[in-house]
């Protein structure tokens, strides 16, 4: 089975979390001119227009934790 077949449509709630987060924060930084109130004001809005101009977002599953048995990366050090 390929990526493909995995995705799925993304729930409104999935998709303001995340429009917020990336209207809050810039990586793991917060951003200051953008409240956390005011990005789910954004996202909520973003979230609706998206739907009424027919987009369909779609999200893959979560990645898979790294098997024990999956080769060391060579650029890291012990």
């Amino acid at each position: 089975m390929d990526g493909k077949d995995q995705l799925r449509e993304a729930t409104p709630e999935e998709l303001n979390q995340t429009l917020a987060f990336a209207l809050s924060f810039d990586g793991r930084k917060s951003v200051h001119s953008a409240n956390e109130f005011m990005a789910r004001i954004t996202a909520d809005r973003l979230i609706e227009h998206l739907d009424k101009s027919g987009y369909v977002v779609m999200k893959k599953p979560p990645a898979a934790a790294p098997s024990p048995h999956s080769k060391p990366n060579p650029h890291l050090k012990d």
